[in-house]
């Protein structure tokens, strides 16, 4: 396709593109307004060896998913309902739950995800909380030498999880843009079955056209031009 043609068909049919991109944009924006407000808090413990032991290192790098293991269960998610008197079951409170953890780093992550930001921190506060009185609990039956610590590195804080209105929107718009794009790409194809212009029938033949038979409303135009011709020229003689 000529960049002649290509503007032809923007021309003709850009509006559709333009159209489809504005209406998904919209709805995007309509369903990020519908959605409730969901915020996040992330709290961060260390788990480190109690001395720089290479073995002991590579111990605490392995029970780090156990760890993840232990705490991320009904029991731990009943002690956290506990202690901050939550009217939530054990399982409505995992689902908002999220726990992993980086082994380059030797740390825990808990992400608790809530409409309410500031219960969001209370909660995952009192989670990093109880793992840490575990571990605390777990090192008194070892010798120092052998204990693996757990410590709080900062206080959660919560962050806008959802919606993200403004990537729905470029989504939205993109994905519109697309199907319209789509939409084009149809209508064209079932349009190139037909000849309406002399370059049509000249790139489907491949041979230039040398005449063409005027249309109906041509041929009323040609008329009404000799008409006019004519009566000009009889007052002319006059």
């Amino acid at each position: 396709m000529s960049v002649t043609e290509l503007l032809s068909l923007l021309r003709r049919r850009g509006w559709i593109v333009v159209l489809a991109a504005i209406l998904a944009a919209a709805s995007a924006l309509i369903f990020s307004r519908l959605q409730p407000t969901v915020y996040q808090s992330t709290i961060v413990v260390s788990v480190t060896p109690s001395r720089p032991d290479l073995g002991l290192a590579e111990a605490s790098i392995r029970l780090l998913r156990n760890y993840v293991s232990y705490i991320h269960t009904r029991t731990f998610a009943q002690q956290v309902i506990d202690a901050r008197q939550l009217d939530l079951t054990p399982d409505d409170l995992l689902g908002n739950v999220t726990i992993d953890s980086d082994e380059s780093r030797l740390i825990v992550q808990i992400d608790v995800r809530n409409q309410n930001g500031d219960l969001a921190n209370d909660i995952a506060a009192a989670w990093a909380n109880a793992f840490v009185s575990w571990r605390n609990d777990e090192n008194a039956k070892v010798r120092r030498e052998d204990q693996v610590d757990a410590a709080i590195i900062d206080a959660p804080k919560y962050a806008l999880y959802s919606p993200r209105t403004t990537i729905n929107v470029l989504a939205g718009g993109i994905l519109g843009a697309l199907l319209g794009a789509v939409v084009v790409f149809v209508l064209e194809y079932f349009a190139a079955a037909y000849v309406r212009t002399r370059q049509d029938l000249e790139r489907g033949l491949g041979l230039p056209v040398l005449a063409a038979l005027p249309t109906g409303a041509e041929r009323g135009a040609q008329a009404a031009e000799r008409r006019r011709v004519d009566e000009a020229r009889s007052g002319a003689i006059r």
